[in-house]
């Protein structure tokens, strides 16, 4: 709980809410519907959930006016409560932040520059050229490479690794281990070896980006690696070298993005999807988790590639009966279709010549 309540009329005041009930109520934090307490606010986003206000012992509740139904507690009423959840999440955020000064242990370049509003943790190293901007935190061993660029009010989590001359918009926040602007996976093959080819490109990221922990985002072989504003991005996503990712797309852990994919705005990429290099995925798509996509895809919509779970036994029966299929010819499968559906037609053709009194009756 936070140290000092808010009441239920000071959180109404700022999310502009309609209240009912008692605007003294005391808020010490959030919490769901199945586990809140008294003094917790609670919400309801889905419908299917309202069974839940029958229970719920919240102080209080977010809710859209058309699900109150018999609930007769606190309540602040929103158009939607998960926004508003959202916004008032950060009032109750006790994620510790530390203070602003340069720890001794850091090893900071002379040319480097850095804003005296910056915080930079122990044994942080920033090299030549590079520049912090205001309000900027650098958590412990983070390490920001010769010519890099990190923008205002962004907040770096430990062990994070900015390579160099890449560049970090304003307020974007990376999670521990991430590793920004290594080498993309770029060699040409000769002779029965592999040749590297030098990565020449950088990586740029947007203003209010939110990246996981343990992602790496490759730096271009010759264009830069980018991402759009408002993109964010979970754990453990793999960004190859050239890819373009545009505005406020979500892209779920265990994504790989190859090479030089260019991914619209306002996607949503399900968690451990495949994107094969080289291909364009229009604005407004979203992919289920697990696909693979392989070709560009060009008209908004949800897709889907891979098969759902099922029982043992009956996914083996399934797996050979795909492999029967895949022996038979295609030309051999649309005759047989064809055939089926002119001997359909002819049933049906034969039933309707006959008057209903001739059909056989039941007893």
């Amino acid at each position: 709980m936070v140290p000092s309540a808010l009441t239920l009329g000071q959180l109404a005041a700022r999310l502009n809410a309609e209240l009912i009930g008692n605007p003294d109520t005391a808020i010490q934090g959030l919490a769901s519907l199945q586990h809140a307490k008294p003094w917790h606010l609670a919400f309801l986003s889905n419908s299917r959930y309202k069974s839940q206000l029958t229970e719920t012992q919240a102080g209080a509740v977010l809710i859209r006016k058309e699900d109150m139904g018999e609930y007769r507690g606190n309540a602040l009423i929103v158009p939607n409560p998960y926004a508003a959840f959202a916004g008032l999440s950060h009032l109750f955020d006790q994620t510790p932040k530390p203070a602003v000064f340069i720890h001794p242990t850091a090893v900071i370049a002379p040319s480097a520059t850095i804003d005296p509003s910056a915080s930079i943790g122990p044994y942080v190293v920033i090299e030549d050229e590079a520049n912090i901007a205001a309000n900027v935190i650098l958590e412990s061993h983070v390490c920001i490479a010769k010519g890099s660029s990190i923008g205002k009010g962004s907040w770096l989590d430990k062990h994070v690794t900015v390579q160099h001359h890449c560049q970090l918009g304003e307020r974007v926040r990376v999670h521990a281990g991430t590793v920004i602007g290594a080498d993309g996976f770029g060699f040409a093959p000769h002779e029965g070896q592999w040749y590297r080819i030098a990565q020449l490109g950088r990586v740029v990221i947007g203003n209010d980006v939110r990246i996981g922990a343990n992602c790496t985002i490759d730096r271009g072989a010759l264009d830069d690696t980018t991402i759009g504003q408002g993109v964010i991005i979970d754990n453990l996503v793999q960004i190859a070298h050239n890819v373009q990712i545009g505005d406020y797309t979500a892209i779920a852990a265990n994504v790989g993005i190859a090479g030089s994919a260019s991914i619209g705005k306002h996607c949503i990429i399900g968690g451990a999807s495949g994107i094969a290099g080289h291909l364009s995925i229009c604005d407004h798509v979203n992919l289920t988790g697990m696909a693979m996509i392989t070709k560009s895809i060009n008209q908004p919509g949800t897709y889907s590639s891979g098969t759902s779970f099922a029982e043992n036994s009956q996914w083996k029966k399934m797996v050979v009966r795909l492999r029967q299929l895949a022996d038979v010819p295609l030309t051999q499968l649309i005759k047989q279709i064809e055939h089926l559906q002119a001997r359909v037609e002819q049933v049906e053709s034969r039933a309707t010549s006959y008057p209903p009194s001739s059909l056989p009756q039941d007893d």
